[in-house]
């Protein structure tokens, strides 16, 4: 370590004036000071950073005998300056890239990779670290002490700890690729949606599409450099919402395949290959840390406990999944014979023909509710309203501080009694330079040991009106909004003392629970009544409207689901295979994804998987690897969750508080199961995410 770190302290005094990372940021919650960063900031203070936290971990190696103090909190102390840069690099990474942010990206996260091998395979500080294990029942010890002494050990046996040197040295080198095989695909798929995005320069074309969805094609058009036409973007999933109201049949076959041949094709954006590559070095990993799979290594850490259970889980929703499905597109292939006379039913037709049913059956029109669904209202009486109601939030504007992006706004964030929380911020336009989906981050992570109040992020891709035009949204796009504030509150809730556990930084299958459960105050009636008011007129949305809408969006679960599965069977199918099982060619990798569909029972031919392999941006670029299940594990405990709000007499707010206390507050300093069972009193019970996805017998 000593050839690592030569130089570091006087590295780091010469540049303290010169790059802002290198001290914490002055401004409140100690948001970034975006005005004073530029781009050429990230690479010194990433190097920066690393040499400041091996000389801090070579301090707590010679530091004597081992303690808690000196050892455990030291580390959770450590590596404060590689924190402020890799929260800001990387919240640009996601939402606001650019050619040069690339170029860092692949360059350093190599760096990173080896950076925490450095620490994870420190053999002195894993030394340490097992020592105090060893005695741990002696240090007498706090219960989240004890807990972070037990997750660190934890965490350096996980890196390979306990390898012999050769084995370690063989690691580094896999951790190393796969950081950079992850970064290659998320710049290859970004740059393949935007090159994806489909052209239409007859207006005609674009029949079934409102008049604010036009003018923001046309928008989008202007933005990316086109002199006339529309242009339709493409989301994350297969599924494009355009789908749902185009008439013109040909033009909806265009966006679908634009969407599903994403990274299939030999180019630049050709993800096959690093598909091959990270599978199979995935797995060897796996084999290195003795386990048989890399499934199990990732659910070994997390509450389903093994791979065996989270595929058991999936497998047992099938069957009612799919018949559910059968039974839909039988239906809608009956509603379109009209339209198609012998023609086929096809996959871009299935939205469309729902959409008409939802019309039909339920006298629904997503259209129609659209105009009821306006962003700010969306936000101020809906998703802040129902955390007052809940909570006692309150929510003040801050304009004052700076953002990366002229379309970040902020939040300051207060309890009932005035006593200030956090800060809230919101990226919610979709742009070029943004990947798709919508996520939470933490700019501050909430932390008593150091002294932070949390700064949490919201962002989303939602299509930015002309200017003048109010935002309208989709029910789902509402939908996605309270979910990601349900990440947001958890992050906000935090009360721990150390860093490692705060917030959201929890198993990967319980962090949606939080959020999955948020999205339940979408359809609860005063909230609905607050927010769900014509955008022109204020005239709340009829009853009539708003009960059809929400009795609308039970039809189509058997789609919904069957999707989902299938890309979560898709996620486990690929990571729970062998080394030498992964495809050799590019052309295998698609034959391998209809051969898992297959076998997994799922291959339904017009509900194809939410993400295929090619653009599956959360397993191998995001942190979902052999994870993706994890949405419907913890919907169980949403549901469940949901079920206890409505079955309790307490008052509301003395509801969200014990919520609140018993849960989001805890971040990862507890079990999360144990947590969960002291709120609910019992373990949480399947039947009632089966009533809400219409799959129980």
């Amino acid at each position: 370590m000593h050839a690592e770190t030569v130089g570091a302290g006087s590295y780091l005094g010469a540049m303290t004036e010169a790059n802002p990372f290198l001290a914490p940021s002055t401004l409140p919650f100690e948001v970034p000071d975006f005005t004073a960063i530029s781009e050429e900031h990230f690479l010194p203070a990433f190097e920066a950073g690393m040499a400041e936290q091996l000389v801090e971990v070579e301090g707590i190696v010679s530091s004597g005998e081992a303690t808690f103090e000196n050892t455990v909190v030291a580390l959770e102390r450590s590596g404060r300056t590689l924190d402020r840069v890799a929260r800001v690099f990387f919240t640009r990474v996601g939402a606001h890239t650019s050619p040069r942010i690339q170029e860092i990206e692949a360059e350093v996260a190599p760096k990173l990779a080896a950076h925490r091998d450095a620490i994870g395979l420190d053999p002195g500080l894993f030394a340490r670290l097992d020592a105090l294990h060893e005695r741990r029942d002696e240090l007498d010890l706090d219960p989240e002490s004890l807990r972070l002494l037990e997750r660190h050990h934890r965490d350096a046996v996980r890196a390979g700890a306990r390898l012999g040197p050769a084995e370690q040295e063989r690691l580094r080198a896999l951790n190393s690729e796969l950081s950079t095989l992850s970064t290659e695909f998320g710049s290859r798929l970004l740059a393949g949606a935007n090159a994806s995005a489909v052209h239409v320069t007859d207006p005609a074309r674009l029949d079934g599409l409102s008049a604010d969805a036009i003018s923001a094609a046309a928008g989008a058009a202007k933005d990316r450099g086109y002199d006339d036409g529309y242009l339709i973007t493409l989301i994350l999933p297969t599924e494009q919402p355009v789908l749902a109201s185009l008439t013109d049949r040909s033009l909806r076959e265009e966006v679908f395949r634009a969407s599903t041949a994403r990274g299939s094709h030999p180019g630049p954006h050709d993800t096959r290959g690093i598909v091959r590559r990270l599978v199979a070095l995935r797995a060897e990993r796996a084999r290195l840390l003795g386990y048989p799979d890399h499934a199990s290594y990732v659910i070994d850490d997390a509450t389903a406990g093994t791979a065996e259970a989270a595929g058991r889980m999936l497998a047992d929703l099938v069957p009612a999944a799919v018949a559910n499905a059968d039974t839909e597109a039988a239906e809608l292939a009956e509603i379109a014979r009209a339209d198609l006379g012998d023609e086929p039913l096809r996959p871009w037709d299935h939205a469309f023909y729902a959409e008409r049913v939802r019309r039909e059956r339920f006298a629904v029109d997503g259209a129609l509710l659209r105009p009821y669904l306006e962003l700010e209202r969306v936000i101020h009486d809906g998703v802040f309203r129902a955390a007052g109601r809940l909570y006692g939030l309150e929510f003040t504007e801050r304009i004052d501080l700076p953002a990366y992006h002229p379309d970040v706004r902020y939040w300051e964030v207060a309890e009932a009694d005035g006593t200030v929380l956090g800060l809230f911020g919101a990226d919610l336009w979709a742009r070029a330079t943004k990947r798709g989906g919508a996520w939470m981050n933490s700019l501050v992570s909430q932390s008593s040991l150091l002294g932070q109040r949390p700064v949490v992020m919201n962002t989303a891709n939602l299509v930015k009106p002309a200017p003048g035009e109010p935002a309208l949204l989709t029910l789902d796009e509402v939908r996605t909004l309270f979910h990601e504030f349900g990440h947001a509150l958890h992050g906000l809730f935090s009360a721990v003392a150390y860093p490692t556990f705060s917030g959201t930084s929890v198993p990967r299958d319980f962090v949606e629970f939080p959020s999955q459960v948020n999205e339940m105050w979408l359809e609860d009636p005063e909230i609905l009544a607050s927010f769900a008011r014509h955008h022109e007129t204020g005239e709340p949305m009829p009853s009539e409207l708003l009960t059809a809408a929400l009795a609308a969006r039970g039809y189509g679960e058997g789609q919904a689901t069957t999707e989902y599965l299938a890309a979560s069977l898709l996620d486990q199918a690929w990571h729970t295979i062998a080394p030498d099982e992964a495809p050799q060619t590019d052309d295998e990798v698609l034959a391998f994804e209809t051969a898992a569909l297959e076998r997994a029972g799922v291959a339904h031919p017009l509900v194809p998987p939410r993400y295929r392999t090619t653009y599956f941006n959360h397993v191998f670029a995001g942190g979902y690897s052999a994870a993706y299940y994890s949405y419907i594990w913890a919907e169980v405990l949403d549901a469940d969750t949901v079920a206890w709000f409505g079955e309790q007499t307490d008052p509301l707010r003395e509801r969200g508080d014990r919520f609140r206390r018993e849960l989001l507050s805890k971040g990862g300093a507890v079990d999360p199961m144990e947590a969960y069972r002291t709120f609910r009193g019992t373990d949480p019970r399947i039947e009632h995410l089966l009533r809400r996805r219409g799959l129980a017998a």
